[in-house]
């Protein structure tokens, strides 16, 4: 994609590379929560589980508006297709399913320290760590449905309902683990039935 071999390098990425960067920083996350700053369980778990539903809005706001944001100036229309366009014109490029971490690092560090100056620093670190698994969630699912072809029902549905984005309707379905926030905003793709 790149003529300079840096940035070709930067773009690319394994689908283990997520994971491995990013299990360690939930795990501290959420034992710092429990162990140093002395929060209960039970508390943890339920701002937890509000960062897996902030990444899930997150998820749906980013592909709606930033992804598919339309630049009108060359170097826009150049900055869009290295973000989002390339994965449309090349969807089944398997090291480039995933966020490079040279992206999604300064990214976390921004969130991380968004989140700590909205809730302090010892409820930021469950929210975070659920923001987190939330994005990994995201980034092994987006992987799954365009490199594996699993016959369980669940990933069929996300297989379809991902593809229908992707190679029909590209201006709804922007959800890619879940359809809820595409039938809160109204663009749950179009179902059309079938003449027969």
């Amino acid at each position: 994609m790149f003529d300079n071999p840096v940035l070709e390098l930067l773009s690319r990425v394994h689908p283990i590379v997520p994971p491995a960067l990013y299990l360690p920083v939930v795990t501290i996350c959420l034992v710092r929560a429990v162990g140093h700053e002395g929060l209960g369980v039970a508390p943890v778990a339920g701002v937890f589980v509000l960062g897996l539903l902030a990444w899930s809005l997150a998820e749906y706001l980013l592909h709606r508006f930033v992804f598919h944001f339309q630049p009108d100036t060359r170097w826009g229309r150049r900055l869009h297709f290295i973000i989002h366009g390339v994965h449309h014109d090349y969807p089944h490029d398997p090291m480039r399913l995933v966020m490079p971490p040279s992206v999604s690092i300064p990214l976390a560090i921004a969130t991380f320290f968004g989140f700590r100056a909205l809730l302090g620093p010892a409820w930021s670190l469950p929210l975070f760590a659920g923001f987190v698994v939330g994005y990994l969630f995201y980034d092994m699912s987006h992987y799954h449905i365009h490199h594996h072809r699993s016959q369980n029902r669940i990933s069929l549905l996300l297989r379809r309902y991902h593809y229908r984005h992707h190679f029909q309707q590209s201006s709804r379905g922007f959800g890619v683990t879940s359809p809820l926030w595409d039938k809160v905003f109204g663009t749950f793709p179009i179902l059309r039935r079938r003449s027969g």
